[in-house]
């Protein structure tokens, strides 16, 4: 198995972090620094990440409501609070799929599953995300179905968007909108792009799971049904 993939399997990272990982320096097998794509025997070889053994870990999910001012990483070098301060108490080690900006609210999944973090954030299992965001500025019809047909930013063309308009007052607008990339702050950028930049933004919806009934702050883990209704639209 490659070195990345197990990493994954055993929930240290998604198998994009896991390279992050290995490219740094940080991940030794039989106690020689490890290389990107090398292959191992998880039943033979030691492999230890910042000298600790690795070892596959029980499958843990949960869904937490992210509140404001709370940063989406495992550490932060400035000793702000993050989402795994949130989940204080889980003894697995999990990591945020994906991430949301300090000042985004809503469905935030953390887990040990790295394979299936990888499916759930690539753009070939289109896996929807959904947010309610409020612009600024009259939105029209017209300008919704810019989003649904792709809108120019750096890296290209985005995929098309479902854009639907909530509200549109004067001064601002609610709309809820539909993605399946994971660009870097892709709303924001997308609303702002078309001349509506985002007041406030709140994810609903992280494909089939929501986080109904939790307060900002508050987390659950997912159940059965949620888990494998997360495996099927990651094709697992």
């Amino acid at each position: 198995m490659r070195l990345q993939k197990y990493l994954a399997v055993c929930g240290v990272a998604s198998r994009r972090a896991a390279e992050q990982l290995i490219a740094a320096g940080r991940v030794t097998v039989n106690g020689a620094i490890a290389q990107i794509g090398q292959c191992v025997d998880p039943d033979a070889d030691r492999i230890r990440v910042d000298r600790q053994p690795i070892e596959p870990d029980q499958k843990v999910y949960i869904v937490l409501n992210k509140p404001e001012d709370v940063i989406t990483t495992a550490k932060d070098t400035h000793g702000r609070k993050t989402v795994l301060d949130c989940v204080d108490g889980v003894k697995a080690r999990v990591f945020p799929v994906g991430r949301l900006d300090r000042d985004v609210e809503g469905v935030l999944l953390l887990m040990n599953d790295g394979e299936l973090a990888h499916r759930l954030l690539h753009p070939q299992f289109e896996v929807d995300k959904v947010y309610l965001a409020w612009v600024y500025g009259e939105m029209t019809a017209h300008t919704a179905m810019k989003m649904e047909q792709g809108v120019e930013l750096e890296e290209g063309v985005t995929a098309p968007a479902k854009a639907v308009i909530l509200n549109a007052g004067k001064e601002t607008s609610l709309l809820r909108l539909t993605l399946h990339e994971g660009h870097k702050r892709e709303v924001k950028r997308l609303c702002a792009a078309i001349g509506h930049p985002v007041r406030t933004l709140h994810r609903i919806a992280f494909g089939n799971i929501k986080a109904k009934g939790l307060r900002p702050g508050e987390w659950r883990y997912l159940s059965d049904s949620e888990v494998a209704g997360l495996h099927k639209l990651a094709g697992m």
